[in-house]
């Protein structure tokens, strides 16, 4: 087996508590969806979760690992072949930028969810896929990231001042 053949899932809730994604994605149906498209390695930034979340090798993972925080994500992101992440701007850009296959699951337990809308957008743009933890499952089963488009940073002012605007800065 190639290293090409073990494809490495980086999940980020960034410094909120997502508990919801993160057994989510642990559960039995996600993992043998994302095993069925040979990811191999899981690494969970939990974030200020109080989960132990269970880290045997399962379900065609070779590998389960988590975190709580890191002053960068970058290196994680560097080594993932698909991020999924909470709906926060700065994970969302960073792995965008990256051109990292990308889905973005939104909390929708947050009341004043702003994430959402920044998420729909980039959607329409085609650049990656969103959800909430209900069709996570769904969304990985039908995904195909050759019909996304690569995010080209050139409109990242754009993208400051919509965020601003939904954010009601503006």
């Amino acid at each position: 087996m190639t290293m090409s053949d073990k494809k490495t899932v980086f999940v980020t809730v960034g410094t909120t508590k997502f508990d919801d994604l993160i057994t989510t994605v642990l559960n039995r149906a996600v993992l043998e969806a994302l095993s069925a498209r040979n990811y191999r390695h899981l690494i969970l930034q939990i974030g200020n979760s109080k989960l132990e979340p269970d880290c045997t090798a399962r379900y065609g993972f070779h590998k389960i690992e988590i975190f709580r925080l890191s002053p960068s994500i970058g290196e994680y992101l560097q080594l993932a072949d698909l991020v999924i992440s909470h709906a926060g701007a700065g994970s969302v850009l960073e792995a965008l930028e990256r051109r990292k296959h990308l889905i973005v699951v939104t909390n929708d337990l947050l009341m004043d969810n702003h994430q959402i809308e920044l998420a729909e957008q980039l959607y329409k743009d085609e650049h990656l896929y969103y959800c909430t933890c209900k069709n996570l499952l769904h969304v990985i089963q039908t995904m195909d990231f050759a019909k996304l488009k690569p995010f080209i940073n050139d409109n990242s002012a754009d993208i400051a001042n919509f965020i601003d605007k939904v954010m009601g800065f503006r």
